[in-house]
């Protein structure tokens, strides 16, 4: 089997022996100035480790730990991932990244990304957001809700909080493991990944870089116009409802409002310069915003990127791969 081979096919091989751990959360004196729908408590977590390949340059575990944020839903509760661990160390440590999937999930483009940045030297977690993969509701009495995006805009703006969380939580848990550097986390992210991936990198004092791809601010705007959407915007003006009440229960989520954070942090986005689903101007707007991080534009839409998609991941890889200027101190805020 090539290693492609092995990394689309990841989800059909049996595990190894399971091991658990526990990580003791202990927030910074930055903490406070987390926006308070993202802040994490102090708190001990338990996870589940189980190996589930083994390459030349890598291994790949199975994760499993909490969700900080409790849904009505059991199964969303366990945040599942997968964690792509270089072989060897680093002197000083390796970076440490979370990577993030697109809305229509594609987990092996996801394990892809994840391999080339362990190839490299770089750990990666895969994390599986809210209502995907084993997160999923199976079956049970009543309507279910089963996906992250939904004609319940509330439920929405819930899984993206509790997506930001997971990522948070993440990002500690990579800061936990023995030969990475936790003054080098990041999150990388594509489509929806980048959009939940801005914003963590924004909150999260830890995270100090990250590549968003197809990603953009100004969430009302690309709930309202994307075409994956329309039903649900027939469903909110049958309602009476405007896109103004859109833009206040989306704000508080939005790329937009967190994205001054992201000036001093190191960032690269990629985007198409005709996308169809995160338009031009909300890329834009979140580029002014996090103050004019580069950005490299492909000549294509949110769909046709997929011919563009290796180069882009190319990039990226590169970017998080590379050593970075050292840390900066940031004044606390709050």
């Amino acid at each position: 089997m090539t290693a492609m081979g092995m990394i689309l096919g990841l989800a059909l091989l049996a595990g190894g022996a399971c091991t658990e751990g526990e990580v003791a959360y202990r927030p910074s004196p930055e903490e406070s100035s987390v926006p308070e729908l993202f802040r994490l408590k102090p708190e001990a977590y338990r996870y589940e480790l189980e190996p589930v390949l083994s390459t030349p340059r890598y291994t790949v575990s199975r994760l499993r730990f909490p969700s900080p944020i409790a849904t009505a839903d059991a199964e969303n509760n366990t945040v599942h991932a997968e964690y792509f661990e270089p072989r060897g160390g680093t002197p000083g440590g390796r970076p440490a990244v979370v990577v993030l999937h697109i809305l229509g999930a594609d987990f092996p483009l996801s394990r892809y990304l994840a391999a080339r940045l362990a190839d490299r030297g770089v750990a990666a977690l895969f994390v599986k957001l809210p209502y995907y993969g084993e997160r999923r509701p199976r079956g049970g009495p009543g309507p279910v809700p089963t996906k992250f995006l939904s004609s319940d805009m509330e439920r929405t703006m819930t899984s993206m909080r509790q997506g930001v969380c997971d990522v948070r939580r993440g990002l500690g848990w990579l800061a936990s493991r023995p030969g990475n550097d936790p003054a080098r986390l990041g999150v990388v992210g594509i489509s929806l990944g980048g959009i939940v991936g801005s914003v963590a990198v924004a909150v999260d004092p830890s995270a100090s870089r990250g590549a968003f791809l197809l990603a953009g601010g100004d969430l009302s705007k690309i709930l309202w116009d994307m075409p994956e959407t329309a039903k649900f915007r027939q469903s909110w003006e049958a309602s009476g409802r405007t896109i103004r009440e859109l833009k206040a229960l989306t704000d508080p989520f939005d790329p937009l409002t967190y994205a001054s954070r992201l000036k001093g942090k190191d960032v690269l986005m990629i985007a198409g310069n005709v996308d169809e689903v995160v338009p031009p101007a909300s890329t834009r707007a979140l580029w002014e915003a996090a103050g004019r991080p580069p950005i490299l534009w492909y000549d294509c839409g949110h769909y046709s990127a997929v011919g563009y998609l290796l180069p882009g991941i190319r990039r990226a890889v590169d970017f998080l791969a590379a050593p970075g200027p050292p840390p900066r101190p940031r004044p606390s805020r709050g």
